[in-house]
């Protein structure tokens, strides 16, 4: 006999199949359960808790490996005339991205009608933002246990964590021996800390189908088939967001205005990361993609090994535009009308820190979204509207997960042909 057959388990139809296809399926079976049995469905309510309580777990962990890291990696030798440029880029376009979403939500206001609804209580109860000085003095806290306390101060708990890696970084640059080898071992430590949550982000988006179906059936259950319609319009804003993004932004400003680029040729290099982005819904797993579309592209290898990693931790306009429209289609279906002026500054600041910090893999978006949330003054807490509302942006994200994910590759590409253009530094001949 031959080497006998891996034994199969018996969830192995479950864990092995496309997740995307899952979380789809438990938003369908959610809505079907919703509508057909009514109220006789609710006692699956804390299968759905369970799945938002699992989030909010890993959002202070999720913040604080891979936004250390992600600093850490930084070498202050690296960190010269290409690196500290293409650094600005990401964060700057990181805001604008967020800028992008909160206007395709304005414009398309998608919302759902929760007035009617008996978690509705928290309709209308809009937290008034907190004075602009009190804001930006909350950035740094006055100490990191309690900033990580409930509730907790996220803007607090990211000015700490940079910080810390931007230290790490110098001391891991050190030319003494003992403050070197200290440094890598925290480093490490962190690192590893970094690969067990993103596998614990994994394991919790496997029961993301269950808890969709739950949160969905609840939402369908109690209020019927009116919300449909709101959740279209969330798909359409969002993807209108992307596409305006993608091609005004991306490719007549950045690649042909800025760069003088050909526009058609830059398309073609790097289509391969775009459609990788897609399938796998993960910027780090196509990383390998994006590297070796970099190098088609003519971006010089020492520019790129060093660039297309870090936009890989912190790049991410596809999830920046994301936060936006989410954000203006919980304020309008929870509270009944858009955001002030000083509810956008917050949201803005927010959701380019919490873009930064985003992990790359699939369903990161949907924590991100809880830590601007939270500050907003909108706490996602079961039975509240809110937490219906954000039921329905999980049931849709796995689709608009393919979306953004392209998106934020995408951006890798673009500001690193763009830039190297400007610095001459471009390979034309790959452009010829």
């Amino acid at each position: 006999m031959g080497i006998e057959e891996k034994k199969r388990g018996p969830f192995d139809w479950y864990f092995k199949s496309n997740l995307l296809i899952r979380i789809m399926l438990g938003m369908v079976l959610g809505i079907i359960a919703g509508l057909v049995f009514q109220e006789r469905i609710l006692w699956v309510q804390p299968l759905g808790q369970i799945f938002i309580r699992l989030l909010f777990m890993i959002m202070v962990p999720v913040i604080f490996s891979t936004l250390i890291v992600g600093a850490a990696s930084v070498s202050p030798k690296q960190f010269g005339k290409i690196g500290s440029r293409i650094f600005l880029i990401y964060v700057f376009t990181s805001f604008i991205a967020v800028g992008t979403g909160l206007v395709a939500g304005h414009l398309f206001r998608p919302h759902v009608d929760l007035s009617g609804i008996a978690f509705a209580e928290y309709a209308g109860a809009a937290a008034a933002a907190p004075p602009l000085s009190q804001f930006l003095l909350n950035i740094i806290p006055n100490n990191i246990v309690t900033a990580v306390a409930l509730p907790p101060n996220l803007l607090g708990i990211i000015f700490f964590t940079l910080c810390f890696g931007t230290a790490l970084s110098v001391l891991r640059d050190s030319d003494n021996a003992r403050t070197k080898n200290s440094a890598e071992t925290v480093f490490n430590f962190f690192d590893g800390v970094a690969e067990v949550i993103i596998k614990m982000v994994k394991g919790i988006m496997h029961y993301a189908p269950i808890g969709v179906f739950a949160l969905i059936a609840d939402v369908f259950a109690t209020a019927g088939p009116q919300v449909a319609g709101g959740l279209v319009m969330v798909v359409v804003a969002m993807v209108a967001g992307f596409l305006v993004y993608a091609i005004g932004w991306y490719l007549l400003v950045c690649v042909k205005l800025i760069g003088g680029l050909n526009i058609g040729r830059f398309l073609l290099g790097s289509k391969e990361a775009f459609f990788t982005g897609f399938v796998t819904r993960s910027s780090a797993a196509t990383m390998p993609v994006t590297l070796e579309c970099a190098g088609k592209l003519g971006i010089p290898r020492n520019v790129y090994s060093f660039s297309i990693p870090l936009g890989t931790t912190i790049n991410m306009d596809g999830t920046a535009i994301y936060q936006g429209v989410a954000v203006m289609f919980m304020a309008y279906s929870v509270w009944g009308h858009g955001l002030d002026i000083a509810q956008i500054g917050v949201v803005l600041i927010m959701g380019t820190f919490a873009t930064l910090g985003a992990a790359g893999v699939p369903g990161a978006g949907v924590i991100m979204l809880l830590m601007v949330l939270t500050q907003l003054g909108m706490p996602v807490e079961a039975g509240t509207a809110a937490a219906a509302a954000y039921a329905m942006t999980l049931g849709i994200d796995a689709l608009l997960d393919m979306f953004r994910t392209s998106l934020n590759v995408t951006g890798d590409l673009v500001y690193n042909s763009m830039l190297c253009r400007r610095m001459g530094m471009l390979d034309m001949q790959k452009w010829a």
